[in-house]
């Protein structure tokens, strides 16, 4: 029994600015899997990418993670297209892995399924179901909001969203796909109609303004810790997962757990690459008395 599993597609990012291009490996379930591992849990990573990109789950295995990697096709393969003003990128797919089935995760027993999918199609909802039989489920709900159309990602509602969502114990969002999937700009108002399709753990996340976290007809209000300086933000949603799911296994409040999360989001965005901090660095961070940013309600 494990205490969290991840379930998602490790990608080949391809990152093409005006100055270089770059070949990374990239995903949610990298991210978490990264973060994750330096705390003291049970964890496992189940993922699915072809043979020719092995060497990165070689690479996660050597830092001590625990992988299922099934055998895929392809892999993702994302190309991010950045022009000079670094906000305006242009995004395409030029290969897809093959889903997840319930078959792929028979064999995993897991108190906490945190779910990573990349684009519509990664993980069925029949999955989603069979998982909530065995464990909570946690959602970070990006990939559905995204369909491949001749290689480009155009931005779409979820169809099946309020068949899913009723399975969800903890669904993260941003405020823009918050605003996608239930029409509602203001985060108090969208926060409430997920929890009424049946999400138990609503976590909206806003960048620099913080993130709310609502359950139980209370919202509480995560602020975020102004980093020393901004260096790469990639993962940070990720990485703030990590640290949310770690406390909540261990224990912890939502409002604790809601701190330290946003803690290793702060210290993933002050350097490149995936988080590579351990728990007394956040521990640290939160007792430092950093400026704090809250979000309004």
């Amino acid at each position: 029994m494990y205490d969290i599993c991840c379930v998602g597609h490790i990608t080949l990012d391809k990152v093409v600015t005006t100055k270089s291009v770059v070949h990374m490996a990239g995903g949610t379930s990298f991210y978490f899997s990264n973060a994750i591992r330096h705390m003291d849990i049970k964890y496992r990573l189940v993922t699915a990418l072809a043979e020719s990109e092995m060497n990165t789950v070689a690479d996660l295995r050597a830092k001590g993670i625990e992988i299922d990697a099934l055998p895929s096709r392809h892999t993702v393969y994302f190309e991010n297209i950045y022009s000079e003003n670094q906000d305006h990128r242009t995004q395409r797919v030029l290969q897809k892995a093959d889903p997840f089935s319930i078959e792929a995760l028979s064999h995993t027993e897991a108190k906490i399924f945190h779910l990573g999918p990349l684009l519509a199609d990664d993980i069925p909802v029949e999955l989603i179901r069979s998982l909530s039989t065995r464990g909570q489920v946690a959602l970070d709900v990006q990939g559905y909001l995204r369909k491949v159309e001749n290689h480009n990602v155009h931005a779409i509602d979820w169809p099946a969203k309020q068949e899913a969502l009723k399975y969800i114990h903890t669904l993260k969002a941003n405020e823009h796909e918050m605003e996608v999937l239930t029409g509602h700009k203001e985060v108090r108002k969208g926060a409430m109609v997920l929890a009424e399709w049946g999400v138990k753990e609503v976590v909206i996340t806003l960048g620099s303004m913080g993130s709310v976290i609502y359950a139980d007809g209370v919202f509480h209000r995560i602020p975020a810790y102004v980093p020393t300086m901004v260096i790469d933000a990639t993962g940070c949603g990720d990485t703030y997962m990590a640290g949310f799911l770690y406390q909540r296994i261990k224990g912890a409040s939502l409002q604790q757990a809601g701190e330290f999360a946003a803690a290793m989001a702060t210290l993933n965005i002050e350097s490149s690459g995936p988080f590579t901090g351990t728990k007394q660095d956040v521990l640290d961070l939160l007792a430092n008395s950093r400026e704090k940013i809250f979000a309004e309600l």
